[in-house]
């Protein structure tokens, strides 16, 4: 029953996210007016609005204009629910297992938008940093000075990164919304989990930018959204970030 509660409650949550995703970057209120067709504005009912079911029965179409539903809207709700599984299954049914969700709940939201928009909105990284900033003073995983330490080291490396770009090579290679999203990564994650984060980050975009240049035929001013490649280091680095540290460490003393 938990189980079941908490993938429903996921669902539910990954169904407001998708509001958020849309209406956030747009400057408009997230909660009023209630759920509409992007398209015709026509108001949807709460029966074809129920998370992943609706779009299956709809077909991927708005019931009003016949217009093409967005297949992000399922994989939001489908992947908020199986992260909250996740991490009912990590941290439980615990004050750290909430503050988890609360984090992958920000971390899909600032992936879509910076997707979409590139942009990194500071409602929700200034506002996820203060947030997780005053949970450092509860934080069983984190200790509050590794919190603090880690979110003020990271936001002051890749500051160092934006201004060298920007002063030195005249281009943004970051942009400051990443600055503030590491903040928000460290104050949670903590220095273990928040370089193995960064790690992957980094790994995971240098890959998809030599994809880019090598089929798509970029150049090395192609501009790449960082914000979704921080997400996923975040994500995997929450999960499974110690697992990885002790093997890469095995692998170091190995040779």
């Amino acid at each position: 029953m938990e189980t079941a509660l908490t993938v429903i409650f996921g669902l539910i949550i990954g169904s407001f996210l998708n509001v958020v995703i849309h209406r956030l970057p747009l400057g408009e209120n997230v909660v009023f007016p209630p759920s509409h067709c992007p398209r015709c504005r026509t108001d949807i009912p709460f029966y074809h609005n129920i998370p992943l079911l609706s779009y299956l029965f709809l077909r991927g179409r708005c019931h009003s204009c016949h217009g093409v539903i967005s297949a992000q809207y399922p994989l939001v709700e489908f992947f908020c629910a199986f992260s909250f599984w996740l991490a009912l299954r990590a941290f439980g049914l615990t004050p750290s297992g909430v503050a988890a969700a609360v984090f992958i709940c920000l971390l899909i939201t600032l992936a879509a938008i910076d997707l979409e928009h590139m942009i990194l909105p500071d409602e929700l990284t200034l506002g996820g940093a203060a947030l997780f900033f005053a949970y450092s003073f509860f934080n069983p995983v984190v200790g509050q000075l590794d919190a603090v330490l880690s979110g003020l080291g990271a936001a002051l490396l890749f500051s160092g990164f934006y201004f060298f770009y920007l002063k030195v090579r005249k281009l943004e290679g970051l942009g400051f919304g990443d600055v503030k999203m590491v903040l928000l990564m460290g104050l949670f994650l903590g220095l273990q989990r928040l370089v193995v984060a960064i790690f992957l980050a980094s790994l995971s975009g240098l890959l998809v930018g030599i994809f880019f240049m090598i089929f798509k035929k970029k150049n090395l001013t192609y501009a790449l959204p960082f914000g979704p490649f921080l997400s996923l280091g975040s994500y995997i680095a929450l999960f499974w970030g110690p697992a990885i540290l002790a093997w890469l460490g095995s692998l170091w003393q190995g040779s």
